[in-house]
């Protein structure tokens, strides 16, 4: 297992990240690992968090001593029950009892929802992939980490599953036509988003290049899908939130 020792900020707890699994080899020889896209995105340095890879089935660290936690994405599925995914769950349900700071990205979202009841399951429509529109709920209006956004957003995606039903007390976020469930908040500490705030442009073209030949086979229609990727600013501003809400920063710091 691995782990850098955080500093952390605000109040001095440091930020945990659960690595669970790593990117295409392409674009990691190129561009680097989810862990650093998101530790970029919060706008933090590798000395501030501490990076554990829970594929590798080591002892998962204690709660004590963390002010938040992020868990990445994956190309393993929430429904393979992997050993090393079902102990992170149990790990979940604990941090979110005791009011810790949680995000959960694609896989880490649907985790998150899995862990506190929710169904996770192949998305009927098939894989959702591109730069997409999500509409924000009324209720985001006054979330701490989708608050002051405008009511429909774009974003990047990339997933064949999804949380086909939230946990009982969730609150929807965001959805869309694809996926009813694209953000959600779990008490006043937890979140998770479907969409990968830590994606960028060419991040998200390698993707659907690498899966094109699957999309097409769905009859999906990938020139369009490539064609209509474009940067956007939402996904990197909720990272950057996110670490201030948890560090307690002031927005204007």
């Amino acid at each position: 297992m691995t782990g850098r020792a955080g500093s952390g900020r605000g109040r001095g707890r440091g930020i945990l990240l659960f690595k669970m699994g790593s990117t295409l080899s392409s674009l990691k020889a190129w561009k680097g690992d989810f862990e650093d896209w998101i530790i970029a995105g919060m706008g933090l340095t590798r000395e501030e968090v501490t990076v554990v890879d829970v594929t590798l089935g080591g002892p998962l660290p204690p709660l004590d001593g963390h002010g938040a936690i992020v868990i990445t994405g994956s190309h393993a599925m929430v429904t393979e029950r992997r050993d090393w995914s079902e102990r992170a769950a149990g790990w979940l349900r604990e941090a979110v009892s005791r009011d810790l700071h949680v995000l959960g990205i694609c896989y880490g979202h649907q985790l998150l929802a899995h862990a506190l009841g929710g169904k996770v399951g192949n998305n009927p429509k098939g894989r959702e992939f591109g730069t997409v529109e999500v509409a924000l709920e009324q209720r985001a209006g006054e979330d701490r980490l989708l608050g002051g956004l405008p009511s429909r957003i774009r974003v990047h995606v990339g997933h064949t599953q999804s949380v086909l039903r939230l946990p009982e007390g969730a609150v929807r976020l965001a959805s869309n036509s694809w996926d009813g469930n694209q953000a959600f908040r779990i008490g006043s500490t937890a979140w998770g988003v479907q969409f990968h705030p830590e994606f960028d442009a060419e991040i998200m073209r390698e993707y659907i290049t690498h899966y094109r030949v699957l999309l097409s086979a769905e009859g999906q229609d990938t020139d369009r899908i490539l064609y209509g990727v474009s940067d956007t600013i939402f996904g990197v501003q909720r990272l950057h939130r996110f670490a201030r809400v948890l560090a307690g920063i002031p927005e204007n710091a």
